[in-house]
């Protein structure tokens, strides 16, 4: 079950690039119509699995499909929005995961597999809604103006590997890869991990439950506050604060006292919401990139990301089997933190040394 729940991160990691490249090429109104039928085929065919095989490539196909819609999505929203349009739809789209993942677990056990009587059929009711979620979007992107943007888009395309290239000669978008593995890191570690880190503290297991939902609620409201917030003049300080909030947060979460465990679960929620979506505004936004290679370097950021999201839990597990509490393990996701820090502080520096981004264009 480890490597069945593990190989869908290490799919997505191999495919982000290639998906990243499909979307400027054939344009996200097929291409994300087709990353949700993968996603859709994931939970179909893992409905039907009858052994170990048919169920780790069944859940691999989620990996195929899944880099697509994260990398689509950033596109979509550099091309239809603007300033602080531009971060608050960000934003919202953020939230997607955070909302979609509370209202699965809350609806499954207690409401949904009664009904529909098995897992089985649970999986072919979620193949069901991504299908019809792929037909809403297809939909949605026939609208002429979406069509005219994308054609447009489309009358030059770049080669696509001297564009990988090119994108990697750029120190910023160096520094951003780097950061979005350490960010990855610590979220991905964080989140699969605070229920024991509560439980470790003296918490029962289902207060530890409880507590652990409070960084997704404090997430979802500064996903839709905090992005639309970090325009390019503000864009920075933002990253900074945030990504002090998430050290801090580290540190106290080690504390079993209750007003220093609520406040360390408030800061995590407040950081985790909204590091990765400026940061992917920063990668976007920067000269050379815009709408047509924003769905490469976006596939680029979501596979570099990825491996820390893949590291994180791993690391943390390791940690706490070597030395029987998490104590190593959040101090060296404070470690993370600070080298996060100094690489927005150099981030920032390279960015005053460019002149000014030319602003995006909105249909």
């Amino acid at each position: 079950m480890g490597s069945i729940m593990g190989i869908w991160q290490l799919t997505y990691i191999v495919f982000a690039v290639p998906g990243g490249m499909l979307l400027d090429r054939v344009g996200s109104r097929y291409a994300l119509t087709l990353g949700v039928l993968f996603i859709g085929l994931s939970a179909l065919l893992r409905g039907v699995a009858e052994d170990y095989m048919s169920m780790l490539l069944a859940v691999m196909l989620f990996g195929v499909g899944g880099p697509i819609v994260s990398a689509g999505a950033p596109k979509i929203i550099t091309r239809w929005f603007h300033g602080q349009s531009r971060g608050l739809a960000m934003g919202i789209y953020m939230t997607g995961p955070a909302i979609g993942g509370i209202v699965s677990l809350t609806l499954t056990h207690s409401f949904l597999l009664p009904i529909l009587g098995s897992w089985r059929n649970l999986m072919t009711l979620n193949a069901i809604i991504a299908l019809s979620i792929a037909v809403g979007w297809y939909l949605i992107a026939t609208n002429s103006r979406m069509r005219a943007s994308e054609t447009l888009s489309q009358t030059d395309p770049t080669p696509q590997l001297p564009a990988i290239k090119a994108l990697l000669q750029q120190p910023a978008v160096r520094i951003i890869l780097l950061m979005s593995i350490g960010v990855f890191l610590v979220n991905h570690g964080l989140n699969n991990w605070l229920p024991e880190i509560l439980k470790n503290t003296g918490m029962t297991l289902i207060e530890a439950g409880y507590w652990a939902a409070i960084p997704t609620v404090i997430g979802i409201l500064g996903s839709l506050t905090i992005p639309r917030l970090a325009t390019p003049g503000r864009r920075f300080p933002i990253l900074l604060a945030l990504t002090a909030l998430a050290a801090l947060a580290t540190l106290l979460l080690q504390f079993s006292e209750t007003p220093l465990q609520f406040s360390g679960l408030l800061l995590q929620g407040i950081a985790r919401s909204s590091m990765m979506t400026v940061l992917i505004l920063t990668l976007v936004e920067l000269p050379g990139i815009g709408e047509k290679n924003a769905g490469l370097a976006s596939g680029l950021f979501f596979s570099a990301a990825e491996v820390g999201g893949v590291l994180g839990p791993v690391t943390l597990g390791l940690f706490y089997d070597a030395t029987g509490n998490f104590t190593l393990a959040l101090a060296t996701l404070t470690l993370v933190c600070l080298v996060l820090l100094i690489a927005t502080a150099h981030l920032k520096k390279i960015s005053e040394q460019r002149p000014n981004q030319p602003k995006s264009i909105a249909p």
